[in-house]
């Protein structure tokens, strides 16, 4: 184990560079952006109860709100990243900052410099002398820019995240988008937002993203022609946002002189706000009805917002007329949306609407193993297996699954088998087996489709009932470890052939029907609790 002295003399901004690269590999860019990027480098200390061994990380929030959200929602995956990188065991300790007065930070010992934070730090060394982004000081920590609310009438006036224009970690160094909007030098780098680390050779293909794959690299091949708009959509954590960088960072590699911006849909509310307040829609329209490829996320984010739809709605058919390419994200299908403008929802399904469902055990086998080896750890098989078979609902959730399993093998010097997988996700496991079981089940997707549960047993066959059982077996095969003949048994003593078949078949209608996998999608989060 390292000494603390050594330890420290490591916690330099480079360090701290180094844990957010991979906090930013780990987390969603708008959430990444929002509450990591601003946070100033940890410092490291013994802890009083056992001085010389275990590290707290000492970081400094503004504010309670910021305090309790960064715990709850990444205490431990700042933990688990630090601990990493710092090659021994490291807890976070969230603390509230002084008030300080906008200037010199208090108590830093070098008045001049303040706190480095991973976007000053990536800004200042990868950004050409003068150059910088239009909105990127208003959301500087201590800035002094209010929350950003949508200015639409009759829309819910609530804050909204920030997005930043500043390079993200994982931006490239030499390439570049020649597109730079607002920006004070055109080739800033890092100004279409794209994660080059998101590309289609790093997409782990399966029948579960193959539609949707197939899609984006037509578009990527030939952008404003075919599937114009695309629009993908699919449960969080299932590579939406991996696959629309992969089309945009395509794109730029065979036409790096292409306007490419990728975006998350609270950007752009935030860019109408600013706008609306400044009247200045001409800068708004400049920004975006001038690009060559728009990629935006999680559109849904629109609703409620009539001044944003608006001027979405006014970007999309400026874009559209010029032969530019627009491609969207969302978590339901474009007549699912809910407080939408028709002439959006309409726009939206006018190309090409494609689905992106949870991976399958093999897909998820093969992002586990390929997961591994960019970490430079091989994973046996047989606990890839293991641990497909255990984390069914996202790719995110899956990848969580396999950071503990390494940290937990790195940790406790033993080699990664079941045994050891079972151990680093015994909280996972337990918590699953407890809320998932063929019954609950059959009690949820009976009340769904309102009939009764007593109904899942019985040898009815009318459709509204055979349909409902047909549904719930597909679920039990999905979602608990039960074999088929022990599926069977739960139905009312069917036979394993029949309960195969329901699976098989509702399985292959997902795939076509997207009413249906709606409501199994809806299904899933409701088990899932």
């Amino acid at each position: 184990m390292r000494s603390l002295d050594n330890l420290l003399s490591t916690m330099t901004p480079d360090f701290w560079s180094r844990c957010c690269e991979r906090l930013a590999a780990e987390i969603p860019e708008q959430q990444f952006n929002t509450w990591i990027r601003p946070l100033a480098a940890p410092q490291l200390s013994d802890t009083a109860a056992n001085p010389g061994t275990a590290l707290v990380a000492r970081m400094e929030v503004p504010n309670r709100f910021k305090l309790d959200w960064i715990r709850s929602q990444y205490g431990r995956l700042l933990d688990a990243v630090m601990s990493d990188a710092a090659a021994q065991p490291v807890r976070l300790e969230l603390v509230l900052a002084p008030q300080r007065n906008a200037g010199p930070a208090a108590g830093s010992g070098m008045p001049s410099r303040e706190p480095v934070s991973v976007g000053r730090v990536l800004r200042h060394s990868l950004l050409p002398a003068g150059a910088g982004a239009d909105d990127s000081d208003d959301d500087e920590p201590g800035g002094s820019a209010p929350p950003a609310t949508d200015a639409g009438p009759g829309g819910t006036r609530r804050p909204t995240a920030h997005a930043h224009a500043a390079v993200s970690p994982s931006s490239p160094g030499p390439s570049y988008n020649g597109f730079a909007s607002g920006a004070a030098n055109p080739h800033a780098i890092g100004a279409n937002r794209l994660n080059p680390a998101l590309t289609f050779d790093t997409l782990v293909a399966g029948r579960a993203n193959q539609m949707a794959r197939t899609a984006a690299l037509h578009v990527a091949g030939a952008p404003g022609h075919m599937y114009n708009p695309l629009f993908i959509y699919g449960g969080v954590g299932l590579g939406k946002t991996h696959l629309i960088h992969a089309v945009g960072n395509s794109l730029l590699k065979d036409k790096p002189h292409a306007r490419i911006l990728y975006l998350h849909a609270e950007q752009f509310i935030s860019d109408v706000v600013k706008n609306y307040q400044r009247k200045t829609f001409d800068e708004l329209k400049a920004k975006y009805h001038q690009l060559d490829l728009l990629l935006i996320d999680d559109v849904q984010f629109f609703a409620g917002k009539e001044r944003t739809q608006e001027e979405f709605f006014n970007a999309f058919e400026a874009l559209l007329a010029k032969k530019a390419h627009i491609i969207m994200t969302s978590d339901t299908y474009p007549k699912g949306l809910v407080d939408m403008d028709e002439r959006l929802t309409s726009r939206f399904d006018s190309g090409l609407t494609v689905a992106i469902e949870p991976p399958e055990l093999e897909m998820r086998v093969a992002i586990l193993i390929r997961k591994a080896e960019s970490e430079g750890t091989p994973l046996p098989e047989d606990v890839a297996f293991f641990v497909a078979k255990n984390v069914r609902a996202n790719v995110r959730e899956l990848e969580g699954a396999l950071r503990k399993v390494l940290a937990y093998a790195r940790f406790t010097h033993k080699d990664i088998t079941i045994n050891l997988a079972r151990e680093a996700l015994k909280d996972l496991l337990s918590l699953q087996n407890r809320q998932i079981s063929i019954e609950n089940i059959q009690k949820t997707v009976a009340d769904f489709y309102k009939i009764k549960v007593a109904d899942m047993y019985s040898k009815k066959r009318p459709n509204s009932i055979a349909r409902p059982r047909q549904i719930a077996m597909y679920l039990a095969k999905e979602m608990t470890q039960k074999s088929l003949p022990e599926i069977g048994d739960s139905f009312g003593g069917r036979d394993h052939t029949t309960v195969l078949h329901a699976v098989r078949k509702i399985g292959g209608e997902r795939q076509k029907d997207t009413e249906l996998n709606q409501q199994l999608h809806v299904l899933e989060q409701t088990l899932k609790g």
